[in-house]
């Protein structure tokens, strides 16, 4: 049980802990996100910093008037009731003690009277000779102990002079008393000598008046601080406001809504704005309307010169094919003639094709056929299609598939195009060495890699790798026959299908290229199940490009 008291503390401290830290964190996003909430709350801060500055020094100064003032009162009061009590001594003509004593109670009583206070003090200086005639000390109880010493030692000093000190009245030792002073003076008394007179004035009603003046004062900051707060806000909305219309305007123009425009209303600096930034909206649609217009005149140039060159080129193919299969009759210049225009002629019309799916792209009126696909497969097709040619270049292809049999919603002929074109950039570039193909798969995603071992290409040569009729190395001739937009439609290809087509490249260590598609299409993409950078150990020896050991079929299918 006693554990179970000393956690409940622990555990109430940790939930206002985490609320604060919560409220904080909110506090901190508003003040970073709302400008109308930063240039309030800094309004209320200078304003009340000012406030209280002010409101300080108006304190003082008006603390300081009300003391100089009762203390001037009471130091006059004082005097005259001395010159009373002095004037009254001097026209006594008592002889003995009784008659003295009598004489110094109408003192006492003068002094009230005349000084308005009823504290008063009247004591025999020390130092004087003895003398039996003198009446004896007269204490009023409210001034018990407030007489202090160096207070007597400054009306001894000076017998002609007046001195005053700062004490509470009425309250004990430490204690909570009103504010006052004491004022001292001298009094001659005939046949007796000299008495020291002491008046205690209380400013009870100065320190009254002050607090009432710091209450009203309080009061009036808050309520000119809530009024400030109230005036910011509404000016601060006020002004506010057309910035949140210009913010809004500016977001449905980047949605594509290029008609919104902002109101203009009055002549000052908002009306300004709105009218700039009309006119900025005005010349970005014109500008984005002649670019459209530029696009589609572009694309449909494109297409129609694609659609034109198919029937010279189906004639050129026709008569190419014909001398082609007659190559053997010519001499031997005329045949290699032949077989070059065979091979160019097979490359135009692929050019062609290319150039007519990059235009349907451009367009946006690419549509796509879905079926349950098994990329694996898929990808051993591809393979197969093109192990005569990596073959002649020297290369071995492998597929790896530790996970890769689920099926996934995909446009198989866009894929089998994606896998081709990227096996085809391998084999160019792979100079010989092995090719491995990798597919896996997890519950969201299928993707499948291409890893050679070629020469590689920089961090900014992987950056255009997929630009249109782009090279790393322009002198550098195809070797296989390709029209430089395989890579750029198989990006396209990819995102058609809401996937990517990421590279990783090193120089001297290769290149990966990796598709990730969605297994469901229209289902975001979160990762992929293949890692990107691969895992081969570098090279043992400096220049040495690493390889793996490779000394399995041409096509290998491993089942999970």
């Amino acid at each position: 049980m006693a554990g179970e008291a000393s956690a409940v503390p622990g555990g109430v401290a940790d939930g206002v802990r985490r609320r604060l830290t919560a409220a904080g964190g909110r506090i901190g996003a508003l003040w970073r996100r709302s400008l109308q909430f930063r240039t309030v709350l800094i309004t209320i801060g200078l304003s009340g910093l000012a406030i209280l500055v002010i409101g300080l020094y108006i304190t003082f100064s008006i603390a300081s008037n009300l003391f100089e003032s009762k203390l001037e009162s009471a130091l006059v009061a004082s005097n005259n009731a001395a010159k009373e009590a002095q004037t009254l001594l001097d026209s006594s003509d008592a002889a003995d003690r009784a008659a003295l004593q009598l004489v110094m109670e109408r003192v006492f009583a003068t002094v009230q009277t005349v000084s308005g206070s009823s504290s008063i003090a009247l004591f025999r200086e020390p130092g004087q000779a003895p003398n039996e005639l003198a009446p004896q000390d007269q204490l009023a109880p409210s001034m018990s102990g407030l007489v202090s010493p160096e207070l007597r030692a400054s009306v001894q000093e000076d017998r002609d002079g007046q001195y005053w000190q700062s004490v509470e009245l009425g309250g004990a030792a430490g204690g909570d008393g009103e504010p006052g002073v004491v004022v001292g003076t001298d009094l001659a008394v005939p046949g007796a000598g000299t008495y020291e007179l002491y008046i205690g004035y209380s400013f009870a009603d100065a320190e009254a008046t002050l607090a009432f003046m710091q209450v009203i004062g309080i009061i009036g900051a808050i309520a000119l601080l809530v009024l400030l707060a109230a005036i910011t806000l509404l000016v601060v909305r006020w002004v506010i406001e057309p910035v949140r219309t210009v913010a809004a305007t500016s977001r449905r123009l980047a949605a594509g809504d290029l008609g919104v425009r902002m109101p203009e209303q009055g002549e000052d600096e908002l009306a300004t704005l709105a009218a700039s930034f009309n006119g900025m909206a005005d010349t970005l649609q014109a500008r984005i309307r002649e670019l459209a217009e530029l696009s589609v005149m572009q694309q449909r140039f494109v297409s129609d010169v694609s659609h034109e060159l198919r029937t010279p080129l189906t004639t050129i193919r026709l008569a190419g094919d014909v001398l082609y299969g007659q190559r053997e009759e010519f001499p031997g210049p005329t045949s290699r003639t032949v077989e070059l225009l065979h091979t160019q002629t097979e490359r135009f019309e692929r050019l062609l094709a290319d150039l007519l799916e990059i235009s349907r792209y451009d367009a946006g009126s690419v549509e796509l056929v879905t079926e349950p696909t098994n990329l694996v497969h898929l990808a051993g097709d591809a393979i197969e299609s093109m192990h005569e040619l990596a073959r002649e270049h020297g290369s071995e292809l492998r597929l790896v598939a530790p996970g890769g049999h689920l099926d996934a919603e995909v446009d198989p002929r866009r894929i089998r195009r994606i896998v081709r074109n990227l096996l085809g950039n391998a084999i160019e570039h792979g100079e010989g060495r092995p090719i491995v193909v990798s597919v896996d798969s997890d519950a969201g995603a299928v993707a499948l890699s291409v890893r050679d071992y070629g020469l590689g290409m920089t961090e900014g040569e992987a950056a255009r790798v997929f630009d249109r009729f782009w090279r790393a190395d322009p002198s550098r001739t195809r070797t296989i026959g390709g029209t430089g937009l395989g890579l750029a439609i198989s990006l396209e290809d990819a995102i058609a299908h809401g996937g990517a087509l990421e590279v990783w490249s090193k120089p001297g260590a290769g290149t990966v290229f990796r598709l990730t598609v969605p297994r469901v299409a229209g289902r975001p993409i979160t990762g992929s199940p293949l890692p990107l950078e691969p895992v081969d150990p570098e090279a043992d020896e400096p220049g040495e490009s690493p390889s793996p050991r490779l000394d399995t079929q041409s096509v290998e299918v491993r089942d999970a």
